[in-house]
Protein backbone atom coordinates (compact mmCIF):
# COMPACT_ATOMS: atom_id res chain seq x y z
CA UNK A 1 0.00 0.00 0.00
CA UNK A 2 2.79 2.72 -1.07
CA UNK A 3 1.32 6.20 -1.55
CA UNK A 4 3.19 9.50 -1.10
CA UNK A 5 1.75 12.39 0.23
CA UNK A 6 2.77 16.02 -0.38
CA UNK A 7 2.87 18.60 2.34
CA UNK A 8 -1.09 19.69 3.36
CA UNK A 9 -2.27 23.31 2.25
CA UNK A 10 -3.91 24.26 5.82
CA UNK A 11 -6.26 27.86 5.02
CA UNK A 12 -7.73 28.90 8.45
CA UNK A 13 -10.16 31.41 8.72
CA UNK A 14 -9.71 34.68 7.83
CA UNK A 15 -11.75 36.10 11.28
CA UNK A 16 -10.63 35.55 14.63
CA UNK A 17 -13.43 34.73 17.76
CA UNK A 18 -11.68 35.27 20.84
CA UNK A 19 -12.95 32.90 24.06
CA UNK A 20 -13.90 35.96 26.11
CA UNK A 21 -16.47 37.16 23.42
CA UNK A 22 -18.47 33.89 23.26
CA UNK A 23 -18.46 34.05 26.72
CA UNK A 24 -19.95 37.60 27.15
CA UNK A 25 -22.52 37.11 24.18
CA UNK A 26 -23.58 33.47 25.69
CA UNK A 27 -23.63 34.90 29.35
CA UNK A 28 -25.52 37.88 28.78
CA UNK A 29 -28.00 35.59 26.39
CA UNK A 30 -28.48 33.08 29.18
CA UNK A 31 -28.20 34.41 32.39
CA UNK A 32 -29.77 32.31 34.50
CA UNK A 33 -28.40 29.13 32.41
CA UNK A 34 -27.54 26.70 35.73
CA UNK A 35 -23.92 26.87 34.12
CA UNK A 36 -23.59 30.37 34.38
CA UNK A 37 -21.52 30.86 37.06
CA UNK A 38 -19.27 28.38 36.14
CA UNK A 39 -18.85 29.71 32.46
CA UNK A 40 -15.12 31.27 33.06
CA UNK A 41 -14.00 28.08 33.98
CA UNK A 42 -15.62 26.32 31.90
CA UNK A 43 -13.92 28.23 28.57
CA UNK A 44 -10.88 28.37 30.39
CA UNK A 45 -11.08 24.12 30.50
CA UNK A 46 -10.98 24.26 26.82
CA UNK A 47 -7.09 25.59 26.70
CA UNK A 48 -8.93 27.74 23.68
CA UNK A 49 -8.35 31.54 23.43
CA UNK A 50 -9.25 31.98 20.11
CA UNK A 51 -9.98 29.84 16.85
CA UNK A 52 -10.76 31.24 13.18
CA UNK A 53 -13.98 30.83 11.36
CA UNK A 54 -14.83 31.73 7.86
CA UNK A 55 -17.41 34.17 9.10
CA UNK A 56 -17.29 36.31 11.89
CA UNK A 57 -19.26 35.52 15.33
CA UNK A 58 -21.73 38.33 14.29
CA UNK A 59 -23.13 36.57 11.58
CA UNK A 60 -23.79 33.61 13.47
CA UNK A 61 -25.67 35.48 16.45
CA UNK A 62 -27.93 38.13 14.33
CA UNK A 63 -31.94 37.73 13.99
CA UNK A 64 -33.00 35.82 11.56
CA UNK A 65 -35.60 37.64 9.17
CA UNK A 66 -38.63 35.91 10.27
CA UNK A 67 -40.31 37.39 13.55
CA UNK A 68 -43.40 38.96 13.16
CA UNK A 69 -42.88 41.17 10.51
CA UNK A 70 -42.38 38.23 8.46
CA UNK A 71 -45.85 37.22 9.55
CA UNK A 72 -47.20 40.42 8.94
CA UNK A 73 -47.68 43.36 11.41
CA UNK A 74 -51.09 44.43 10.24
CA UNK A 75 -52.64 41.25 10.71
CA UNK A 76 -51.23 41.01 14.09
CA UNK A 77 -52.93 44.49 14.70
CA UNK A 78 -56.44 43.62 13.35
CA UNK A 79 -56.39 40.18 15.28
CA UNK A 80 -55.36 42.36 18.73
CA UNK A 81 -58.03 45.08 18.16
CA UNK A 82 -60.65 42.38 17.17
CA UNK A 83 -60.29 40.96 20.80
CA UNK A 84 -60.73 44.31 22.42
CA UNK A 85 -57.28 45.86 23.00
CA UNK A 86 -57.00 49.54 22.84
CA UNK A 87 -55.00 51.05 20.65
CA UNK A 88 -52.57 52.22 23.02
CA UNK A 89 -52.49 48.18 24.19
CA UNK A 90 -52.18 46.99 20.74
CA UNK A 91 -49.00 49.23 20.11
CA UNK A 92 -47.38 48.08 23.44
CA UNK A 93 -47.59 44.48 22.10
CA UNK A 94 -46.92 44.91 18.72
CA UNK A 95 -43.56 46.89 19.92
CA UNK A 96 -42.97 44.05 22.50
CA UNK A 97 -42.98 41.58 19.82
CA UNK A 98 -41.08 43.45 17.18
CA UNK A 99 -38.32 43.51 20.18
CA UNK A 100 -38.36 39.61 19.98
CA UNK A 101 -35.23 38.35 17.52
CA UNK A 102 -36.16 36.21 15.21
CA UNK A 103 -33.75 33.04 15.37
CA UNK A 104 -32.29 32.38 11.40
CA UNK A 105 -33.25 29.59 9.15
CA UNK A 106 -31.44 26.81 8.01
CA UNK A 107 -30.74 28.67 4.85
CA UNK A 108 -29.84 32.25 6.38
CA UNK A 109 -27.23 30.14 8.46
CA UNK A 110 -26.00 27.39 6.16
CA UNK A 111 -26.03 29.58 2.33
CA UNK A 112 -23.18 31.94 3.21
CA UNK A 113 -21.26 29.29 5.32
CA UNK A 114 -21.59 27.01 1.93
CA UNK A 115 -20.34 29.98 -0.19
CA UNK A 116 -17.51 29.99 2.31
CA UNK A 117 -16.19 26.69 2.48
CA UNK A 118 -16.43 26.81 -1.47
CA UNK A 119 -13.98 29.42 -2.03
CA UNK A 120 -11.97 28.49 0.99
CA UNK A 121 -12.00 24.90 -0.67
CA UNK A 122 -10.76 26.26 -3.97
CA UNK A 123 -7.91 28.53 -2.04
CA UNK A 124 -6.72 24.85 -0.50
CA UNK A 125 -6.92 23.29 -3.57
CA UNK A 126 -4.98 25.60 -5.84
CA UNK A 127 -2.32 25.89 -2.64
CA UNK A 128 -1.96 21.86 -2.51
CA UNK A 129 -1.58 21.59 -6.74
CA UNK A 130 1.47 24.60 -6.18
CA UNK A 131 2.94 22.56 -3.20
CA UNK A 132 3.16 19.34 -5.34
CA UNK A 133 4.23 20.94 -8.52
CA UNK A 134 1.20 19.92 -10.36
CA UNK A 135 -1.59 21.69 -12.39
CA UNK A 136 -5.53 21.24 -12.55
CA UNK A 137 -5.20 18.75 -15.59
CA UNK A 138 -3.02 16.78 -13.75
CA UNK A 139 -5.21 15.38 -11.51
CA UNK A 140 -6.92 11.99 -11.92
CA UNK A 141 -9.44 11.86 -8.63
CA UNK A 142 -10.71 14.53 -6.58
CA UNK A 143 -11.90 13.54 -2.62
CA UNK A 144 -14.00 15.95 -0.63
CA UNK A 145 -15.60 16.48 2.45
CA UNK A 146 -17.38 19.59 4.25
CA UNK A 147 -19.87 17.57 6.84
CA UNK A 148 -21.74 20.71 8.13
CA UNK A 149 -22.78 22.46 5.04
CA UNK A 150 -24.96 19.97 3.17
CA UNK A 151 -24.99 20.72 -0.98
CA UNK A 152 -26.26 18.84 -4.18
CA UNK A 153 -24.00 19.23 -6.46
CA UNK A 154 -21.36 19.37 -3.59
CA UNK A 155 -17.80 20.54 -3.18
CA UNK A 156 -16.49 18.07 -5.84
CA UNK A 157 -18.15 19.66 -9.21
CA UNK A 158 -17.96 23.48 -7.50
CA UNK A 159 -13.51 23.01 -7.68
CA UNK A 160 -13.84 20.21 -10.90
CA UNK A 161 -16.07 23.82 -12.11
CA UNK A 162 -13.61 26.12 -11.00
CA UNK A 163 -10.62 25.09 -10.95
CA UNK A 164 -10.91 23.69 -13.30
CA UNK A 165 -10.57 19.81 -13.63
CA UNK A 166 -10.42 17.57 -16.76
CA UNK A 167 -13.78 16.29 -17.55
CA UNK A 168 -12.98 12.69 -17.21
CA UNK A 169 -11.53 13.21 -13.54
CA UNK A 170 -13.04 10.79 -10.51
CA UNK A 171 -15.14 12.83 -8.16
CA UNK A 172 -15.32 11.21 -5.04
CA UNK A 173 -17.64 13.31 -2.25
CA UNK A 174 -17.59 12.10 1.06
CA UNK A 175 -19.83 14.62 3.07
CA UNK A 176 -20.69 12.51 6.12
CA UNK A 177 -16.94 11.55 6.93
CA UNK A 178 -17.26 14.92 9.19
CA UNK A 179 -13.97 14.09 11.90
CA UNK A 180 -12.55 11.31 9.78
CA UNK A 181 -12.06 12.78 6.42
CA UNK A 182 -8.61 13.37 7.05
CA UNK A 183 -7.31 9.96 7.87
CA UNK A 184 -10.09 7.88 5.75
CA UNK A 185 -9.48 10.08 2.51
CA UNK A 186 -5.91 9.54 2.92
CA UNK A 187 -6.66 5.63 3.06
CA UNK A 188 -9.16 5.32 -0.04
CA UNK A 189 -6.54 8.02 -1.94
CA UNK A 190 -3.59 5.25 -0.79
CA UNK A 191 -5.88 2.43 -2.30
CA UNK A 192 -6.52 4.27 -5.37
CA UNK A 193 -3.21 4.70 -6.42
CA UNK A 194 -1.96 0.97 -5.32
CA UNK A 195 -4.79 0.39 -7.59
CA UNK A 196 -2.62 2.41 -10.93
CA UNK A 197 0.47 3.98 -9.53
CA UNK A 198 0.37 6.46 -12.09
CA UNK A 199 -2.81 8.42 -10.26
CA UNK A 200 -3.14 11.60 -9.12
CA UNK A 201 -5.44 12.25 -6.41
CA UNK A 202 -6.31 15.74 -4.64
CA UNK A 203 -7.99 15.70 -1.62
CA UNK A 204 -9.93 18.84 -0.21
CA UNK A 205 -11.83 18.92 3.01
CA UNK A 206 -13.37 22.54 3.66
CA UNK A 207 -15.23 22.86 7.35
CA UNK A 208 -17.08 25.44 8.83
CA UNK A 209 -17.89 24.13 11.74
CA UNK A 210 -18.93 27.91 13.17
CA UNK A 211 -22.16 27.13 11.60
CA UNK A 212 -23.43 24.57 15.05
CA UNK A 213 -23.08 27.72 17.16
CA UNK A 214 -26.93 28.06 18.10
CA UNK A 215 -27.27 31.53 20.21
CA UNK A 216 -30.73 29.95 21.41
CA UNK A 217 -29.38 26.84 22.77
CA UNK A 218 -29.14 26.67 26.75
CA UNK A 219 -27.47 23.28 27.17
CA UNK A 220 -24.11 22.63 28.77
CA UNK A 221 -23.30 20.79 25.64
CA UNK A 222 -24.15 23.32 23.35
CA UNK A 223 -22.01 25.70 25.52
CA UNK A 224 -19.31 23.47 24.41
CA UNK A 225 -19.70 23.45 21.29
CA UNK A 226 -19.92 27.16 20.99
CA UNK A 227 -15.99 26.95 22.40
CA UNK A 228 -14.80 24.13 20.83
CA UNK A 229 -15.12 24.33 16.75
CA UNK A 230 -13.05 26.66 13.91
CA UNK A 231 -13.47 26.78 10.32
CA UNK A 232 -10.49 25.48 8.33
CA UNK A 233 -9.76 24.05 4.88
CA UNK A 234 -6.99 21.97 3.75
CA UNK A 235 -6.04 19.78 0.44
CA UNK A 236 -2.92 17.78 -0.19
CA UNK A 237 -1.93 15.65 -2.92
CA UNK A 238 -1.30 11.75 -2.99
CA UNK A 239 0.19 9.75 -5.72
CA UNK A 240 1.45 6.64 -6.13
CA UNK A 241 5.06 7.29 -6.97
CA UNK A 242 7.27 9.10 -4.68
CA UNK A 243 7.86 13.02 -5.95
CA UNK A 244 10.64 15.43 -5.44
CA UNK A 245 7.42 17.54 -3.45
CA UNK A 246 7.03 13.93 -1.24
CA UNK A 247 6.88 14.54 2.43
CA UNK A 248 5.31 11.12 3.72
CA UNK A 249 4.93 7.52 2.55
CA UNK A 250 2.00 5.72 3.51
CA UNK A 251 2.17 2.37 4.66
CA UNK A 252 -0.81 1.07 5.69
CA UNK A 253 -4.44 1.95 6.91
CA UNK A 254 -6.89 0.18 9.90
CA UNK A 255 -10.71 0.87 10.12
CA UNK A 256 -12.71 0.66 12.92
CA UNK A 257 -16.35 1.19 13.98
CA UNK A 258 -18.41 0.78 17.08
CA UNK A 259 -21.69 -0.88 16.78
CA UNK A 260 -24.44 0.90 18.34
CA UNK A 261 -22.89 4.39 19.06
CA UNK A 262 -24.74 5.81 15.81
CA UNK A 263 -26.39 8.61 18.28
CA UNK A 264 -23.21 9.38 20.89
CA UNK A 265 -22.84 12.77 18.73
CA UNK A 266 -24.77 13.14 15.91
CA UNK A 267 -25.62 16.32 13.68
CA UNK A 268 -29.35 17.65 13.74
CA UNK A 269 -30.76 19.98 11.19
CA UNK A 270 -33.44 22.15 12.86
CA UNK A 271 -35.57 24.89 11.70
CA UNK A 272 -33.17 27.27 12.89
CA UNK A 273 -29.76 25.62 11.29
CA UNK A 274 -27.63 22.78 12.27
CA UNK A 275 -26.78 21.53 15.62
CA UNK A 276 -24.03 19.34 16.83
CA UNK A 277 -25.43 16.81 19.81
CA UNK A 278 -22.85 15.41 22.20
CA UNK A 279 -23.21 12.74 24.43
CA UNK A 280 -21.03 12.40 27.57
CA UNK A 281 -20.63 8.63 26.55
CA UNK A 282 -18.48 9.60 23.78
CA UNK A 283 -15.27 9.73 24.90
CA UNK A 284 -15.57 6.57 26.65
CA UNK A 285 -16.22 5.50 23.76
CA UNK A 286 -13.74 7.42 21.72
CA UNK A 287 -11.41 5.30 23.85
CA UNK A 288 -12.65 1.79 22.97
CA UNK A 289 -11.51 2.37 19.22
CA UNK A 290 -8.05 3.43 20.34
CA UNK A 291 -7.35 0.15 22.74
CA UNK A 292 -8.18 -1.23 19.32
CA UNK A 293 -5.67 0.66 17.52
CA UNK A 294 -3.24 -0.33 19.90
CA UNK A 295 -4.00 -3.44 19.19
CA UNK A 296 -3.51 -3.31 15.78
CA UNK A 297 0.13 -1.45 15.67
CA UNK A 298 0.91 -4.11 18.62
CA UNK A 299 0.33 -7.54 16.53
CA UNK A 300 2.89 -6.95 13.87
CA UNK A 301 6.10 -6.09 16.62
CA UNK A 302 4.15 -8.79 19.27
CA UNK A 303 7.12 -10.97 19.16
CA UNK A 304 9.68 -7.60 20.01
CA UNK A 305 7.35 -5.13 21.40
CA UNK A 306 10.03 -2.19 22.16
CA UNK A 307 11.40 -2.84 18.30
CA UNK A 308 9.07 -0.79 17.17
CA UNK A 309 7.10 2.90 17.98
CA UNK A 310 6.19 5.83 16.37
CA UNK A 311 8.29 9.08 16.06
CA UNK A 312 5.15 11.32 15.71
CA UNK A 313 1.25 10.39 16.71
CA UNK A 314 -0.88 12.68 14.47
CA UNK A 315 -4.13 12.17 16.44
CA UNK A 316 -7.77 13.98 16.36
CA UNK A 317 -9.84 12.18 18.74
CA UNK A 318 -12.13 14.91 19.40
CA UNK A 319 -10.75 16.52 22.24
CA UNK A 320 -7.76 17.11 24.59
CA UNK A 321 -9.66 14.21 27.06
CA UNK A 322 -8.77 11.19 25.10
CA UNK A 323 -5.51 12.31 24.36
CA UNK A 324 -5.02 12.40 27.54
CA UNK A 325 -5.83 8.77 27.58
CA UNK A 326 -4.05 8.02 24.70
CA UNK A 327 -0.87 9.04 26.55
CA UNK A 328 -1.83 6.87 29.91
CA UNK A 329 -2.15 3.89 27.52
CA UNK A 330 0.23 3.74 24.95
CA UNK A 331 3.29 1.61 25.88
CA UNK A 332 5.68 2.73 28.30
CA UNK A 333 8.50 2.50 25.96
CA UNK A 334 7.32 4.87 23.82
CA UNK A 335 9.30 8.66 24.02
CA UNK A 336 7.49 11.14 25.40
CA UNK A 337 5.80 13.56 23.16
CA UNK A 338 4.48 12.00 20.44
CA UNK A 339 0.82 13.96 20.46
CA UNK A 340 2.54 17.57 20.96
CA UNK A 341 1.36 18.86 17.82
CA UNK A 342 -2.28 17.34 17.89
CA UNK A 343 -1.85 19.18 21.35
CA UNK A 344 -0.88 22.20 19.81
CA UNK A 345 -3.45 22.02 17.38
CA UNK A 346 -6.17 22.12 20.09
CA UNK A 347 -4.81 24.81 21.46
CA UNK A 348 -6.81 26.89 18.66
CA UNK A 349 -10.44 24.71 17.98
CA UNK A 350 -11.76 21.62 16.85
CA UNK A 351 -11.27 21.26 13.24
CA UNK A 352 -13.11 18.51 12.59
CA UNK A 353 -12.37 16.73 9.30
CA UNK A 354 -9.52 19.12 8.33
CA UNK A 355 -7.73 18.64 11.88
CA UNK A 356 -5.40 15.64 10.99
CA UNK A 357 -4.12 17.42 8.17
CA UNK A 358 -3.91 20.80 10.45
CA UNK A 359 -1.67 18.81 12.61
CA UNK A 360 0.67 17.16 10.04
CA UNK A 361 1.13 20.87 8.34
CA UNK A 362 2.79 21.66 12.00
CA UNK A 363 4.66 18.36 12.49
CA UNK A 364 5.99 18.57 8.88
CA UNK A 365 6.89 22.59 9.60
CA UNK A 366 8.92 21.55 12.59
CA UNK A 367 11.29 19.22 10.97
CA UNK A 368 11.16 15.52 10.52
CA UNK A 369 14.02 13.23 9.64
CA UNK A 370 13.57 10.70 6.91
CA UNK A 371 12.70 7.50 8.27
CA UNK A 372 10.77 8.59 11.00
CA UNK A 373 7.45 6.74 11.50
CA UNK A 374 4.28 8.40 12.04
CA UNK A 375 0.66 7.19 12.48
CA UNK A 376 -1.99 9.21 12.01
CA UNK A 377 -5.57 8.45 13.56
CA UNK A 378 -9.30 10.31 13.85
CA UNK A 379 -12.23 9.39 15.58
CA UNK A 380 -15.63 10.87 13.99
CA UNK A 381 -19.25 10.53 14.94
CA UNK A 382 -20.86 6.92 14.20
CA UNK A 383 -18.63 6.18 16.34
CA UNK A 384 -16.00 5.17 13.92
CA UNK A 385 -12.23 5.61 13.48
CA UNK A 386 -9.55 5.42 10.86
CA UNK A 387 -5.75 5.41 11.18
CA UNK A 388 -2.75 5.04 9.29
CA UNK A 389 0.86 4.20 9.66
CA UNK A 390 3.78 5.70 7.28
CA UNK A 391 7.60 6.96 6.95
CA UNK A 392 8.53 10.42 6.49
CA UNK A 393 10.75 10.84 3.47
Amino acid sequence: MAAYLCPPAVIHGEHAVETSQIVTEVRDRHPHAAWTPRIDGIAASTGIETRRWMLPLEAAVAPGNGGLRAVGIGSAQEALARDGFTQQDVDRVIAALEAIPAPQTVQERTAPAWEAVQSYGERAARGALQIAGLDAADIDCLITSHSTTPALPGLDITLANKLPLRDDVMLLPATQWACIAGTRSLALAADLVAADPDRVVLVVIAEALSTTYQPADDTLESLIVRLLFADTAVAAVVTGRPRRESVLRLDAAWHHTLPGTQDLHRLDTRADGTHFVMDRRGPRAVQETVTAMWEWLRVPHQEDPVSWHPDVLLAHPGGTRVLEYMEQTMPDAWPSGLLDHSRDSYTSGNRGGAAVFDILRRAHDAGQKPGNRAVLYAAAPGLTATALKGEWL
